[in-house]
């Protein structure tokens, strides 16, 4: 097969993979797109050869070209940019000829901007990742019986630094603030959820590319890659959002490794330290991962009971379903599985630690 239909083909495969996605977690109306973009996209228009030509991998694990193309599509119509397109979006529901159409039809008008947008991956926020955080993070509260200071990798705008300021129902119970407009309520199997009080005496993130919540530009961004057709996640974001500007920009420019030495140079006495990822380090070069872990072992190995350090990552492990949950605390460095959690937080099998 010569190079370019090879090409064309991965790309096509790109997008029939993450249409399955899509269905999986609940966007029909994503999955549909995907699956008109495999079966219909074509070079005639400059959006369409640079993304059919795309020079990369294009697969959701890598460039992720579908989301970026579709995270520009949205921006459109979060802009209120294009009629016709905005017609073709939910909540409106039209035929497929219409609505490839009308995607056909921005590529033409819109192209500078989609063709701007096509070179930045696509950043999300999961909020709801909270509600498998939170789990973890009052287990560790529990566990040693001192507050805690946060540290996220791959933190984007921060969200998911100001979990206690949400509201959660977990397992029939409460907590955090319910009238915080933003709510999270997973659906929740095995162990009882662990409850109690928690005091964060310190927070902080880095991403390689951060996102401002106070920006326009960059709240425009990460709603743009939320999906059409899934309302109550738009509406959380905007509301966590608005509580991340409120209290200020937690997340520093800077290379995962680079940050963790830093933020690894020293114990906090009287606290927890708990680094904290969820679906972001697996798009760390394999390097960077494996000198991340000698990072936070070296740290864990020189922890005290006065200074405590745990991890705790919600990541893909390969099973399926979902992400595993895994907390691994110092002194000691015992590390357990304790869940597993719907990549969009939509539900929670906790496990714990055990008796």
């Amino acid at each position: 097969m010569p190079e370019r239909a090879e090409t064309e083909e991965r790309v096509r495969r790109a997008f029939r993979g993450q249409g399955k996605s899509c269905e999986e977690l609940g966007s029909p109306f994503m999955a549909r797109l995907c699956q008109l973009a495999a079966e219909r996209l074509d070079g005639e228009s400059a959006v369409g050869a640079r993304v059919i030509g795309w020079k990369g991998n294009p697969r959701p694990e890598a460039d992720s070209v579908p989301l970026r193309l579709f995270g520009a599509l949205h921006a459109l119509v979060l802009l209120d940019r294009d009629q016709t397109l905005i017609a073709s979006y939910p909540p409106n529901i039209t035929d497929d000829e219409t609505l490839w159409a009308a995607c056909e039809g921005a590529f033409r008008k819109h192209a500078d901007f989609i063709l701007e947008r096509l070179t930045s991956a696509p950043q999300t926020n999961e909020v709801r990742r909270s509600g498998a955080l939170l789990a973890g993070f009052l287990t560790v509260a529990r566990a040693f019986g001192k507050p805690l200071v946060l540290s996220e990798i791959g933190a984007s705008a921060g969200l998911n630094l100001h979990w206690d300021r949400y509201g959660y129902e977990l397992s029939g119970s409460q907590w955090g603030d319910m009238g915080s407009g933003v709510i999270i309520s997973p659906v929740w199997s095995g162990a009882v959820s662990p409850g109690g009080s928690v005091d964060i005496v310190g927070r902080a993130g880095c991403d390689i590319n951060p996102l401002d919540p106070v920006s326009e530009e960059d709240r425009l961004r990460l709603l743009s890659h939320i999906w059409a057709d899934q309302p109550d996640r738009l509406e959380r974001t905007r509301n966590a959002l608005a509580i991340a500007a409120a209290k200020g920009n937690l997340v520093e420019r800077a290379d995962a490794v680079d940050w963790l030495k830093q933020r690894l140079s020293h114990p906090f006495p009287g606290a927890v330290h708990v680094v904290y990822h969820s679906v972001a380090w697996q798009y760390l070069p394999e390097s960077a991962q494996q000198e991340g872990v000698e990072l936070i072992n070296a740290a864990g190995a020189a922890a005290t009971a006065d200074a405590p350090l745990a991890w705790l990552q919600m990541e893909a492990d390969g099973l399926r379903p979902g992400a595993a949950l895994t907390l691994q605390t110092w002194p000691g460095g015992k590390r357990h599985l304790v869940g597993r959690a719907d990549f969009h937080g939509r539900w929670i099998d906790w496990i714990g630690l055990p008796k």
